[in-house]
């Protein structure tokens, strides 16, 4: 990984030039608000914005169809751009510009991409492939802000309440802190990624764990005041496509769970849920009043049979933390006579509120041929070599054959309380195969993340039953049908079904 060095051996697959003779401008203040404020936000003089002086990095992932949903974003923005000029920017394709898997948490990226690609260029544009823009919309956007000074431009995000996942940060006033939704984009000037680049170079990443990636890139950036906080630009939306409130917007997304093709049948996923003894008349009541329902095949494992339930004894003992001896052990279950032979396998906490329905859509878009393990993507040491994991209590999903390879790698808990997604992490990693991240499942409460982040999501899990009723939690954010809305679960507060 990189630390004190540039990164060697990028790939160039990633990026796209087009060279010609013909150039765009834009002038400052060609759309957007009428008035300029008083500080230095917005270019007074005559800035112009040449297109080329954009690059566009896409954050895309190396599982096929997240590579076909990148690929149809740099389509459209190249096409776009060829309707306006025959030199298109430089789009690249985050998972393609080298083999360190660290690069999907952007910070260690920075001195590659600052000196590859800085000197000729004013802006970084990040996007995420499901992130719709419109061109000359954004490049009048941008050409409102002083190329030459420092800028951290994107959708504002903040906190209600403190939370885990931001490690408890600004506790007094959660709120104070902003942060952008990437799915909007977001964007830095080339004068603040040269000097994060630096300092990225000059000084080890501190964290360790990286959770909430643009919750910890604001942190990085705005350096305890040293550098600056986010710019909210109200062009760079996640309005839905066709909403009106969506004509002033540079960026949009789709309005739906993504869908290709028909859901996947209940008959293809087996739901393993991990639970012990003391919380068998506590959280499986939940799940029995909830999701279980939803699912055709499902066992509960534990250190205790009890055949009220019923749940299954695998005979390892249950631990206070980590389970992966029981995890494995339920690996092992999977690819054997005792279950039925299917596609795909979700493994959840007995905490864990999930919708399979939504579950079903999500899956047509993936190959189970394929070695899948999805879920939310989290990271451990990615600036010094380390490895992504699916955490646990959103839910993990493996495709049979990712369950296959891992089994046959000879990979093996350190002790049965070792955490087990960490050590999954560490595996994969080994074995180089990918770890695919989705938003839409979620390791805390609905109440742990910015309400505006939820609000254009259709969400398939969420973690945790702390200090709320997750039956009603449930209803609110995860019954429906097969295709539902985001949005509704949120700013619909007296609905209990999306």
């Amino acid at each position: 990984m990189l630390s004190n060095q540039l990164h060697v051996g990028h790939k160039v697959a990633g990026c796209v030039l087009f060279l010609s003779f013909l150039h765009i401008k834009f002038a400052a203040g060609s759309s957007g608000r009428d008035s300029q404020s008083q500080d230095d936000m917005h270019v007074i003089h005559n800035n112009q914005l040449d297109l080329r002086e954009i690059v566009f990095v896409i954050q895309s992932q190396s599982n096929s169809f997240h590579v076909r949903q990148a690929d149809g974003r740099r389509a459209d923005l190249l096409k776009q751009a060829h309707s306006l000029t025959e030199k298109a920017p430089l789009v690249l394709l985050l998972h393609t510009l080298s083999d360190n898997e660290g690069d999907w948490s952007i910070l260690p990226l920075l001195p590659y991409l600052s000196h590859s690609f800085g000197k000729n260029s004013s802006w970084f544009v990040f996007l995420e492939e499901e992130t719709n823009v419109k061109l000359t919309k954004l490049l009048q956007v941008l050409a409102k802000f002083d190329k030459n000074k420092e800028w951290f431009l994107g959708k504002s995000l903040h906190d209600v309440e403190s939370t885990i996942i931001h490690h408890y940060a600004f506790a007094e006033n959660p709120s104070v802190f902003k942060y952008p939704d990437f799915a909007a984009a977001w964007a830095l000037s080339i004068p603040l990624v040269v000097r994060l680049a630096n300092k990225v170079r000059d000084e080890p990443l501190k964290s360790d764990f990286t959770i909430d990636l643009k919750h910890e890139v604001a942190l990085f950036i705005w350096d305890g005041g040293k550098g600056p906080r986010l710019t909210a630009v109200p062009e760079l939306c996640t309005e839905p496509d066709d909403s009106p409130q969506a004509l002033h917007c540079a960026t949009t997304l789709g309005s739906e769970l993504p869908m290709c093709g028909e859901a996947v049948n209940k008959e293809d996923i087996f739901v393993a849920v991990k639970t012990c003894g003391k919380f068998h008349s506590e959280r499986v009541p939940v799940i029995k009043k909830t999701w279980e329902k939803d699912a055709l095949f499902l066992e509960y494992y534990s250190d205790h049979a009890d055949a009220s339930i019923p749940t299954i004894n695998l005979g390892v003992p249950n631990t206070e933390r980590g389970h992966c001896g029981k995890t494995f052990a339920i690996l092992q279950r999977f690819l054997s006579s005792a279950v039925p032979n299917t596609k795909w396998l979700l493994v959840v906490d007995d905490d864990t509120l999930i919708s399979i329905p939504r579950l079903q859509v999500l899956l047509s878009c993936y190959d189970p041929s394929e070695p899948v393990c999805l879920g939310e993507r989290y990271g451990y040491g990615l600036s010094q070599g380390g490895y992504s994991y699916i955490t646990g209590g959103g839910g993990m999903v493996f495709s049979r054959e990712a369950v296959v390879r891992l089994l046959n790698s000879g990979c093996k808990c350190y002790s049965n309380d070792a955490p087990d997604d960490m050590v999954l992490g560490m595996c994969l990693n080994a074995l180089g195969l990918p770890v695919t991240h989705s938003p839409l499942f979620h390791q805390a409460r609905p109440e742990d993340y910015a309400r505006d982040f939820l609000a254009h999501q259709v969400p398939i899990s969420f973690h945790k039953h702390w200090n709320i009723d997750p039956v009603a939690v449930f209803n609110k954010w995860l019954r429906d049908d097969l295709r539902a809305k985001p949005s509704d679960g949120l700013h619909r507060g007296s609905k209990t079904e999306l």
